[in-house]
């Protein structure tokens, strides 16, 4: 097979799923590729990137709309067009998600916990607060207390805030431990993470989209468009297995876990094709004044930093280390 074959079996794969969501996956579009170029783009241009994977313009409107409603979007109409920005607030919710999608590798663990205590909130805004935090991967400690390993309580007070529950939530910052990964931690962490549907999430994206890496080096007939389908489906997926991953520390993880396989497949994928990409998305995506700006320097320095040359080099990724 080429390539572009294990595009359209990638797309297929996608087109299968129901309920098809295409509110999510237009998120993943402004993440990767709307935000690092001033955020801002008409509704047409989103429609020309969906359109390869079978989202039809009705869908892309009715789900622009419900991103809108829900505070992610919002609109900005000049004559008859409609242009599209993320808010401040749906910036805050996918922003962390997406840094640890283009980290290489989390920063060293001192052994600190934070401890987000919800028993003091009204049941309705505690079911809310809980939802926002597992979404930020925090695990269920006990009942009523959620835990993280590397968010800080720093970074969670504004977000409290935010959701109207800062007075009311109790967040603690425990002492890094000297003694970082006893046996009563382990058996801690299996209980508030699910580590075997987390590692199995990670070995199904490995498996859809090593076919597409190894065509790469035999038989790459992929075109700039292509290669923009395959970046959006590419982080797509592992941004949401991400989701449910707190980045545990090392000691703490299987031997064999697949999300390290998962990084560097994803990092050497997107490393191969996003020069193509930003060739076409260069003249496909428009706001009220033109042509979309060039992306912004802290873009090439996604999963260590980006070269211009990451295509004509893909051999030579696979040989350093294929995933």
């Amino acid at each position: 097979m080429s390539a572009k074959q294990q595009l359209e079996s990638l797309i297929l794969d996608f087109q299968k799923k129901r309920p098809l969501r295409a509110g999510s996956l237009i998120i993943t579009i402004y993440g990767d590729i709307i935000h690092p170029r001033g955020g801002n783009v008409w509704l047409g241009s989103l429609m020309k990137l969906l359109t390869p994977m079978g989202v039809s313009e009705r869908l892309v409107r009715t789900s622009v709309y419900r991103l809108v409603q829900d505070g992610w979007l919002q609109t900005e109409k000049v004559g008859r067009c409609s242009y599209y920005s993320v808010t401040g607030a749906g910036l805050r919710r996918f922003q962390q998600a997406f840094e640890h999608v283009y980290t290489l590798g989390a920063d060293d663990w001192n052994g600190s916990w934070c401890l987000v205590f919800l028993n003091q909130l009204e049941p309705e805004t505690r079911a809310k607060v809980r939802e926002e935090l597992k979404w930020l991967s925090f695990g269920n400690m006990a009942s009523g207390v959620m835990e993280h390993p590397r968010f800080t309580r720093h970074e969670l007070v504004p977000l409290l805030q935010e959701w109207g529950a800062l007075e009311d939530t109790i967040v603690m910052q425990t002492q890094p431990l000297e003694q970082r990964s006893p046996k009563a931690l382990r058996r801690q962490v299996k209980e508030s993470w699910n580590l075997d549907e987390l590692g199995f999430r990670y070995k199904r994206f490995l498996e859809k989209f090593r076919p597409l890496w190894r065509e790469l080096s035999t038989n790459d007939n992929l075109s700039p468009e292509d290669c923009v389908t395959a970046r959006i489906l590419l982080i797509h997926e592992y941004r949401k297995v991400l989701l449910r991953d707190p980045l545990l520390p090392d000691e703490l993880l299987p031997g064999d876990w697949e999300g390290r396989s998962a990084k560097q497949l994803c990092r050497n994928l997107y490393r191969a094709i996003y020069s193509r990409s930003d060739t076409y998305l260069a003249s496909a995506l428009e706001n009220a004044s033109g042509p979309l700006p060039g992306p912004s320097a802290g873009f090439y320095r996604r999963f260590g930093g980006l070269t211009d040359d990451s295509h004509t080099n893909t051999k030579t990724v696979i040989a350093e280390g294929s995933a």
